[in-house]
């Protein structure tokens, strides 16, 4: 049987992805109370980075240990994958040795065709086009604060990057209004925008965007790979800082995302994270437990 990927939002049904979210919920309140969960004694993950990472290395990796397997961090400076070895060997020898695969890369396209060669799951921990995983914290998150999502009004302040694709998906998944407010010439992939529209409105105006807002988000204005263009970013987005300001204009019991890392005096003011809107923290954490729910499903599929 083909195993099951998660290379993007859409790799689950809208079914799979509530109840991958209510086990996360489970999973949190288990560990908070100290239970011993490891179903997944002599399991193994290999994480692949192309990209640093922080929150991502740290939650997989715990996740992994938590569940009673363990991780192997495989960069390209230390593996054939950055040496010129074809994806598909890498991805036929990699997946016979261990259990599940996550990769953190640059080209969407790359890690589908790595998957395509996998003969385990394969895990996206980020792409340029695509963040699954740092949704399903989000949305954990959302749950755990103010119950369901559905029928909410989120926005997405800034670049049309991974992160607002994936939001993009989720709000046709969870049915609820996602409005984008990013500067002319910065706006999420046309196609997407067009097989989603049902859900998402596109304006170039923060002020009116944020307008009843039960969660705000956003992100850096440069991602990686982009930091050639960290001065035209700047100047192109000074006007969409997320701060107390603007998040007044939100509704009365509205919360504020960030993926991480932020930059204060850019995308955020200095304070707003530490703000009473702010779930960053929050949402930081559950990146392990979503994650853990994540990995207990496919292996269990």
């Amino acid at each position: 049987m083909a195993p099951r990927h998660f290379l993007t939002l859409k790799d689950l049904s809208k079914e799979e992805l509530k109840k991958i979210l209510s086990r996360a919920a489970q999973l949190k309140e288990e560990q908070r109370k100290n239970i011993l969960y490891q179903p997944f004694i002599g399991k193994v993950m290999a994480m692949i980075f192309e990209k640093s990472s922080t929150r991502t290395r740290v939650s997989f990796e715990t996740g992994m240990a938590q569940l009673g397997g363990s991780a192997l961090f495989l960069s390209p400076n230390d593996t054939q994958l950055g040496r010129g070895e074809c994806v598909e060997d890498s991805a036929r020898v990699i997946s016979s040795m261990v259990d599940v695969i996550m990769m953190r890369t640059y080209n969407q396209n790359y890690i589908e065709h790595f998957a395509s060669y996998s003969s385990v799951p394969v895990i996206n921990a980020l792409t340029d086009d695509h963040h699954p995983c740092q949704l399903l914290a989000d949305i954990q998150t959302f749950i755990e604060l103010r119950g369901s999502i559905e029928g909410k009004k989120v926005v997405w302040i800034g670049d049309g990057n991974n992160m607002c694709q994936t939001y993009m998906q989720a709000a046709d998944m969870l049915d609820f209004e996602l409005t984008i407010a990013c500067p002319e010439g910065f706006e999420p992939c046309t196609n997407l925008l067009d097989q989603l529209k049902q859900n998402v409105i596109l304006t170039h105006d923060p002020v009116k965007a944020i307008s009843g807002a039960h969660l705000v988000a956003t992100d850096t204005w440069a991602s990686m790979g982009q930091e050639s263009e960290k001065n035209i970013r700047e100047i192109a987005f000074k006007n969409f800082q997320v701060n107390e300001k603007l998040m007044d204009l939100s509704d009365d019991h509205s919360i504020f995302m960030h993926c991480l890392p932020a930059y204060r005096g850019q995308e955020i003011n200095e304070t707003i994270m530490d703000s009473r809107y702010s779930a960053v923290w929050i949402a930081a954490e559950n990146r392990l437990h979503s994650q853990k729910a994540l990995i207990e499903f496919l292996l269990s599929t």
